[in-house]
C-alpha cells in the first residue's frame, strides 16, 4: 500500500496550521459569536478576519460575502436568491449541460416546481462553449446565467468574463460556481465581473463544511435561509465558527502558495504524469480542452478498459484517483460531462481523473504512471481473453 493521493478535486487534507487555527474555537473561545456578552466577542472577531482572508482571496469586499455550509449551498442559494428576488422579471436562467451537480439538480427541481425555464448550454467535443450560443439564449424573461469557472471533472477553465459581459450587455446577472477554480487559478470577482460567486473550503486544505457566497453590493437577492439575523439577514443560523476560522486559515496559506508557484508547480507534475502514462500506454484519450485546464488536473480515457475496474485495482495498490466527481461517485451512470462530449462507449466507460495536490511529489508521478500502465495492461489481457 503505497497510499498516493490523487483525488484532490473531490477533498483535500486538512492543514496542520488550519487545525491549530481551529482549535481555539472549540477548546477556550466556544462562545456563540452572536452574543453581545465576553463569550461571544473573540468568535465574532475570528469570523470578521476570516471573512476578509476569504473575500481577499477572490479580490472582493468582505462585506459582500456571507458564509454557508459549503459548495452545493453556495450554489442553491444563489439559484434561490436571484429567482425569488427577480420573478417579477421572469424565470428564464441559463446554465450549461456540464455544471455540477448543485447546480444541475437545482435548475431541474426549479424547473418541475416553480415553473423556471432553463436553457442548458451544450458544448464541443472539448467541453469548449460557445459565446454565440449563450448570445442567442438570452432573452427579455431572463435573469440568470450560471456557468462554472472550472470543470471539476474535465478541468476546462470556461471564458466567464466574456460570458459575465453578454450577459450584462442584455441586462442578465451573471453567477459561476469557482468551488474547483479556487486555489488552483488566479481569479478576483471585479476582473471577471461576475455578480455571485460560489466557493468551499474543503478544495483548499480547509475543514469540510463550509463555504462562501459572494453577492455584489446592490444585487437584488432574496435568503433562503431564514431565522435569527446572522450574516445580515443573508444566511442565518448559529456560525459555524471553528469552520469559518479553518477557512480563513486555508485561504490565506493558498493564497501564500500560489505566489510561492504551486500553481506552476502543479502544471509540471500534470503534464509529467500524462507524458509518462502516454509513454507506457497506448489507446490513450485526453478529455476536455488541454490547452485551458486546471493546472492540477488530468482526465484520460483508456481504450478497452473499464475505468472503475481501474480505480478499485489502483485501490488495492494504495492509489486513490476517481471516475469523475465524488458528488455523484455512488451512481452507476455515465458522468453528464463526457456525456456532454459527445463521447462514444469506448471512451466513456474508460475515463479516469487524476487531481494533483499541493503535497504530490516526483516520486509519487513516477510511481502512479506505472501503475497505471500495469493496470491497464493486466485489464486488457483479461478483456481480451473472455
Amino acid at each position: 500500500m503505497t497510499g498516493i493521493y490523487m483525488d484532490h478535486n473531490a477533498t483535500t487534507s486538512v492543514r496542520p496550521e488550519v487545525m491549530k487555527a481551529m482549535w481555539r474555537y472549540y477548546e477556550t473561545e466556544w462562545g456563540n459569536a452572536s452574543s453581545i456578552h465576553w463569550a461571544g466577542r473573540a468568535p465574532a472577531a475570528a469570523i470578521d478576519d476570516a471573512r476578509d482572508a476569504v473575500a481577499d482571496l477572490i479580490g472582493a469586499p468582505g462585506r459582500d460575502l456571507f458564509f454557508t455550509s459549503g459548495g452545493t449551498e453556495a450554489d442553491n442559494t444563489a439559484l434561490h436568491g436571484i429567482l425569488w428576488a427577480h420573478r417579477d422579471k421572469g424565470r428564464h436562467i441559463i446554465t450549461s449541460g456540464i455544471e455540477h451537480k448543485a447546480i444541475l439538480d437545482m435548475v431541474n427541481y426549479l424547473e418541475g416546481t416553480h415553473g423556471c425555464e432553463i436553457t442548458r448550454l451544450g458544448v464541443d467535443s472539448r467541453g469548449r462553449h460557445d459565446l454565440d450560443e449563450l448570445r442567442g439564449a438570452i432573452r427579455e424573461d431572463t435573469i440568470l446565467v450560471s456557468v462554472m469557472l472550472a470543470n471539476n471533472e474535465i478541468g476546462n477553465i470556461n471564458p466567464v468574463a466574456e460570458m459575465a459581459e453578454l450577459a450584462h450587455e442584455r441586462g442578465v446577472l451573471f453567477h459561476t460556481d469557482a468551488v474547483n477554480a479556487l486555489g488552483k487559478h488566479r481569479f478576483d470577482v471585479k476582473s471577471l465581473g461576475v455578480d455571485l460567486m460560489s466557493i468551499s473550503s474543503h478544495k483548499i486544505y480547509g475543514p469540510k463544511g463550509v463555504g462562501a457566497l459572494y453577492v455584489k453590493r446592490k444585487t437584488p437577492f432574496q435568503p433562503m435561509i431564514l431565522g435569527g439575523g446572522q450574516e445580515r439577514g443573508r444566511r442565518c443560523g448559529t456560525y459555524n465558527t471553528a469552520g469559518i476560522v479553518g477557512f480563513g486559515a486555508a485561504a490565506r496559506l493558498i493564497a501564500e502558495d500560489m505566489d510561492a508557484g504551486l500553481i506552476e508547480r502543479m502544471a509540471r507534475l500534470r503534464d509529467r504524469l500524462e507524458a509518462r502514462i502516454r509513454d507506457r500506454v497506448g489507446d490513450v484519450d485526453a478529455n476536455g480542452d488541454i490547452e485551458c485546464r486546471l493546472p492540477n488536473t488530468l482526465n484520460l480515457s483508456f481504450g478497452g478498459v473499464d475505468g472503475e475496474a481501474l480505480v478499485l485495482n489502483l485501490d488495492l495498490r494504495g492509489i486513490a484517483i476517481s471516475t469523475g466527481s465524488a458528488c455523484t461517485s455512488g451512481s452507476l451512470d455515465p458522468s453528464h460531462v463526457l456525456l456532454a462530449l459527445g463521447k462514444d462507449d469506448k471512451w466513456l466507460d474508460a475515463a479516469i481523473r487524476f487531481s494533483i495536490g499541493r503535497a504530490t511529489t516526483e516520486e509519487e508521478v513516477e510511481i502512479v504512471a506505472l501503475a497505471v500502465a500495469e493496470e491497464v495492461g493486466r485489464l486488457r489481457t483479461v478483456a481480451e481473453s473472455a
